[in-house]
């Protein structure tokens, strides 16, 4: 029983073969850790960025994905018992007015494919409800999708409105979505853009090392 097997099931996106993997390795004294890093998160690591290569597409990022949670919960009972903690949580969601979601699963498996704890709150999302998340969990990133030049507007008010409740300094502001550019990012007031799933990830791990 390897490691690189398990990183292996997760990209062909066996999920059952990794579930059951991740409990031979744990029964072998493997580190908990050690089994999340190099085998869990390296795994989705080569999916994003083949991703992003457009070396596979939306339908193995979805299976790998699914291998990914079945294993993560086989291997969490032993990650908490280790005291492992995500690396950052974050808040991520469509901005009012804008239902469509794929593209927001897509990030957030990216998210948590590296590490991160994800507070999705959906689609279709009130500024003040991203305000509440923010105070209610403490997350360190917040990440806005909007998909449609008419609902870009809020994407501002959503930073504004997290302003206006003095909670800017508390986190950072990611941002993305088909219509969204470098430039309407900086224009907003967001600390951070992306402009394909495999890349917010990469940029969410930049802020959170980079924060003082």
């Amino acid at each position: 029983m390897s490691l690189q097997q398990l990183n292996e099931c997760i990209q062909k996106g066996r999920a059952k073969d990794a579930k059951e993997f991740v409990e031979k390795l744990l029964a072998e004294k493997v580190a908990a850790k050690k089994i999340l890093d190099e085998g869990l998160l390296s795994a989705m690591s080569v999916v994003g960025t083949k991703f992003k290569n457009n070396e596979v597409f939306v339908p193995e990022v979805l299976v790998a994905a699914r291998a990914l949670n079945m294993a993560t919960a086989a291997l969490k009972p032993a990650l908490v018992a280790a005291g492992v903690k995500p690396v950052g949580k974050i808040i991520l969601c469509t901005v009012k007015g804008d239902l469509h979601d794929i593209g927001k699963n897509l990030v957030r498996m990216m998210f948590e494919g590296a590490g991160f704890e994800v507070v999705d709150l959906g689609v279709d999302v009130d500024p003040s409800k991203v305000v509440e998340a923010v105070k209610e969990t403490g997350a360190s990133i917040v990440a806005l999708s909007a998909l449609l030049t008419t609902t870009m507007a809020a994407l501002k008010d959503t930073i504004d409105a997290i302003k206006a409740a003095d909670l800017r300094d508390k986190v950072k502001i990611m941002v993305g979505g088909a219509p969204v550019t470098q430039e309407y990012a900086d224009s907003i007031g967001a600390d951070g853009y992306s402009p394909d799933a495999a890349s917010a990830a990469e940029k969410a791990l930049t802020l959170i090392n980079n924060r003082s």
